[in-house]
């Protein structure tokens, strides 16, 4: 990939800029044209370019993304478009820098907004993004589901990404997406409290009423069962919306417990199967009133009630 400006130190192979030879092997990790000044700007590289532990394990988790969102804007800007990208609890933008560094910067077009609530990140993201001559980045103050109506954002977003958004954050991505018309969302939910709440609330009368409760009896496993089940729940919302889901591991799992990755493309076919199978799970446990509409459906009233938030 070319590079426009000089002060940025890049990877091809073998790294540029006179690294010392102890540095090369290190070095010799990134991805070709990456940019060092970036990744010491962002401290995954120390200032002698060296990679600690934490930071190498962080580098291959957003690698490891890139590798799924780089084909998704390639088709994305295959006949000139601009694609346009929202990062969502993008915290010190890791993956929108280094996708801006890797794709965006040598495309020539598009742009990358990063959404957070920490002002502070913002601000410093900000500072970073101008500092580095990354013009066609913005970053946004704001939740997730603040954004959705913001004036900044621009009516429709290509990609949506959302990497470790806690608990709901991840539904009010997806909601985004759809708000937004998403081509592609990827998605790699975090720690999630809402599914598992509504378990523990309902235990005592499930353990009556079905076997199946002492899937959830023990509070580790309400916990687990409870991620889960949101995660499925959010696999057949997308289907039903007009997306094909698929559902993978980010990295090893020695690298990340957080390691589930969903990938959803838009493909205009909502699936009908996907809405009777959404009731039906929340219907067999007992999560209709919570969550009905959370995930596009209208609270119990039967399948001839059930309707689906279009994605366009």
């Amino acid at each position: 990939m070319s590079r426009n400006k000089s002060s940025h130190t890049a990877v091809r192979g073998n790294p540029q800029g006179k690294a010392a030879p102890a540095d090369a092997p290190q070095l010799l990790e990134l991805r070709p044209g990456q940019s060092v000044e970036l990744l010491k700007e962002l401290h995954i590289l120390t200032r002698e370019g060296r990679l600690n532990q934490d930071s190498r394990r962080k580098l291959k988790q957003v690698y490891h993304l890139f590798n799924f969102i780089e084909p998704l804007l390639a088709g994305l800007s295959s006949d000139d478009h601009a694609p346009t990208l929202a990062d969502h609890g993008a915290g010190k933008s890791y993956l929108g820098f280094i996708l801006y560094d890797l794709y965006f910067r040598a495309l020539g077009r598009g742009h990358i907004y990063g959404v957070e609530t920490r002002l502070e990140l913002v601000q410093r993201s900000r500072q970073l993004a101008q500092h580095l001559g990354f013009e066609r980045m913005s970053f946004l103050a704001a939740s997730v589901a603040e954004s959705a109506d913001m004036n900044e954002l621009p009516s429709q977003i290509d990609v949506v990404t959302a990497l470790h958004a806690c608990d709901t954050a991840t539904d009010d991505a997806i909601a985004f997406g759809l708000q937004k018309k998403a081509r592609a969302m990827v998605l790699v939910p975090c720690c999630q409290a809402e599914v598992a709440a509504c378990l523990r609330q309902g235990k005592a009368l499930q353990l009556a009423r079905t076997p199946l409760a002492e899937l959830w009896r023990h509070p580790l496993h309400t916990r687990e069962l409870g991620s889960q089940i949101t995660n499925v729940l959010r696999c057949l919302h997308l289907e039903a919306s007009g997306y094909r889901v698929t559902v993978t591991e980010l990295v090893g799992w020695e690298h990340s417990l957080k390691n589930e990755l969903i990938i959803a493309r838009y493909t205009g076919q909502k699936k009908r199967s996907a809405v009777e199978r959404l009731r039906a799970i929340l219907a067999e446990f007992g999560l209709e009133t919570a969550l009905a509409q959370r995930f596009g459906l209208h609270p119990a009233g039967g399948a001839a009630a059930a309707e689906v938030v279009a994605a366009g």
